[in-house]
């Protein structure tokens, strides 16, 4: 369903209709040798950052770190934060939560 406000509206060319979040997990350190890597192995840390999207004006500047898994939700929302990404309650989600 549409979201009926006055919210400026603009065109968006295929591939940039999503905002795009990347989440990254460090592969450092865990083989013997430097420089390599053990394939699918990787640390419970990374970052987590806001890919570049031109339709909705994102230019993506410093990624923010989590050095466990329980902090990867805070991450992700930091980083929709500061970007002013606002999220809308999904279909499912309406069920859960009181309004519209």
């Amino acid at each position: 369903m549409p979201i009926k406000s006055k919210l400026e509206e603009k065109d968006a060319k295929h591939g940039q209709k999503m905002v795009e979040i990347k989440v990254r997990f460090w592969t450092d350190g865990i083989a013997a040798e430097k420089g390599k890597v053990i394939p699918k192995h990787a640390w419970s840390a990374g970052v987590v950052r806001i890919e570049r999207n031109d339709a909705h004006e994102i230019a993506p500047a410093q990624p923010v770190p989590f050095n466990s898994l329980l902090e990867l939700g805070t991450a992700i929302e930091k980083v929709l934060i500061e970007y002013g990404i606002v999220l809308h309650r999904s279909t499912k989600m309406k069920k859960y939560f009181a309004g519209e």
